[in-house]
C-alpha cells in the first residue's frame, strides 16, 4: 500500500481546465473519497492518478515517488471503472482471473486469490457464467473482485456502484468498507452520491468545476462548510440559505428568524440551517419574529420534510416521526444559533 500525492497539478483538454493547481495528500491505507457534481473533475483525478491521462502542469507521487513519466502498468494501480469493462467472451470467473493470469502467477496462488475474494464479494456461485447471463448488480460486484484480486498498492474506483438498486447499493458499499479495511490498502474512490461519499470515507475531497474546494472528515466538512457551496453540497434536504438584514441582532426570512445581538459575526449576508436544526412549533403571539407558513408535509417513515414559506423563500426543515402539522398553518421558526452557519457576499464562512 502507498500514499498519493499531488503537487499543483492542472490537466487541460483543449480550452477546458479539467482540473486547476490541485495539491492534496492521501494517506496510505486511507479510504479517500472525491465527491462533487459531474464534470468537476473527479474522474480526471483517477486517470491522472492511473496514467491514463498526463499532467500539462505539477507533479504526482504515488509512494513518496515522482510517476508523471511511468506507464500506467508499472504503477501498480488498480482500477474499476464506472462502465466495468468486462471481457464478454469470458466467464466472470476467468474475469477474476485475468490480471494474475497476465502476471503469470501460479495457477495454487490464483485458485486461492479468486476464492477469496469471490467469497468477501459473494459471487462464488456465479463464476462460472459469462457477463451476458449476469445482471447489473452481479456484473458490479465481478468488476470489483477483478481489481481486489489483485495486490496493488492502490485501488481507484469510479463510481463503481451506480448501477446497483438502493438496496444492494447500501449493502456493497458497507462490504467495501469492510474489504478496505481488513486489506489496509489505500482505497481512492469517486461518487456523485453525497450519503455515499458520507458513510464510507476516512476523508474526502469536496470539488467543483476542477478545484478542490476542501477536504476532511465527512463530519467535519458537514459541521464546518468553508463556503456556501460545500454546505449545499452535502445533506439532504440541502441546506437553507437565507439572506439576512443585520442590525439590533439579526433578521432572516423576512423576520420569521431572528437572533439577538452578539451572535453575527461581521460581513454576514446570508446565514445557513440545516433542516434537522429547523424547529417547527406552533406559532404564538410570544414568538420573537412572524410566522411561517406550511407548504408541504412530506412523511418519509421515521421523519417527516416540512416545507415552509416565509415569503421569498421556501425552507425545509426535518421532523422526527410523524408530527401533527397541518398545511397552510401557521408555525413558528427557530434554530439554536449555535448550529447556524454564517457566510459572506463572496458566499465564504465566517466564524461565528
Amino acid at each position: 500500500m502507498a500514499g498519493i500525492s499531488f503537487r499543483n497539478v492542472t490537466k487541460r483538454f483543449g480550452k477546458t481546465i479539467a482540473l486547476n493547481n490541485a495539491s492534496f495528500d492521501i494517506q496510505s491505507g486511507e479510504f479517500f473519497c472525491f465527491f462533487g457534481p459531474p464534470l468537476s473533475g473527479k474522474s480526471t483525478v483517477l486517470k491522472l492518478i492511473l496514467g491514463l491521462e498526463t499532467p500539462d502542469e505539477g507533479e504526482i507521487l504515488i509512494g513518496g515517488k515522482p510517476v508523471n513519466q511511468v506507464s500506467p502498468a508499472d504503477r501498480n494501480v488498480a482500477m474499476v471503472f464506472q462502465n466495468l469493462a468486462l471481457f464478454p467472451h469470458m466467464t466472470a470467473g476467468q474475469n477474476v482471473r485475468f490480471p494474475l493470469v497476465e502476471r503469470k502467477m501460479p495457477e495454487d496462488r490464483i485458485r486461492a486469490r479468486v476464492e477469496a475474494v469471490s467469497a468477501k464479494l459473494h459471487i462464488g456461485h456465479l463464476l462460472h457464467k459469462p457477463p451476458a447471463q449476469l445482471s447489473g448488480g452481479e456484473r458490479q460486484r465481478v468488476a470489483i473482485a477483478r481489481a481486489l484480486v489483485r495486490d496493488p498498492v492502490a485501488y481507484l474506483m469510479d463510481d463503481p456502484i451506480s448501477a446497483l438498486d438502493a438496496r444492494l447499493r447500501e449493502e456493497t458499499r458497507v462490504e467495501l468498507k469492510r474489504i478496505q479495511r481488513d486489506l489496509g490498502h489505500t482505497l481512492v474512490y469517486v461518487t456523485h452520491d453525497q450519503e455515499e461519499a458520507m458513510s464510507i470515507a476516512d476523508r474526502m475531497a469536496m470539488m467543483e468545476q476542477g478545484e478542490i474546494r476542501q477536504i476532511g472528515a465527512p463530519a467535519e466538512i458537514y459541521d464546518a462548510p468553508v463556503s456556501r457551496y460545500v454546505a449545499r453540497l452535502l445533506g439532504a434536504p440541502m441546506m437553507n440559505i437565507l439572506p439576512v438584514n443585520p442590525g439590533d441582532g439579526l433578521q432572516a426570512g423576512q423576520g420569521v428568524i431572528s437572533l439577538p445581538a452578539g451572535r453575527v459575526p461581521s460581513g454576514v449576508t446570508e446565514i445557513g440551517i440545516r433542516p434537522e436544526d429547523l424547529k417547527v412549533e406552533p406559532w404564538s403571539e410570544t414568538h420573537p419574529g412572524r410566522p411561517a407558513r406550511v407548504y408541504e408535509v412530506e412523511l418519509l417513515g421515521g421523519y417527516t420534510v416540512v416545507t415552509l414559506d416565509t415569503g421569498d423563500e421556501k425552507l425545509k426543515a426535518l421532523v422526527r416521526g410523524k408530527p401533527d402539522i397541518r398545511i397552510e398553518s401557521a408555525v413558528a421558526l427557530s434554530c439554536n444559533p449555535a448550529n447556524i452557519q454564517f457566510f459572506n457576499q463572496a458566499g465564504e464562512a465566517l466564524a461565528r
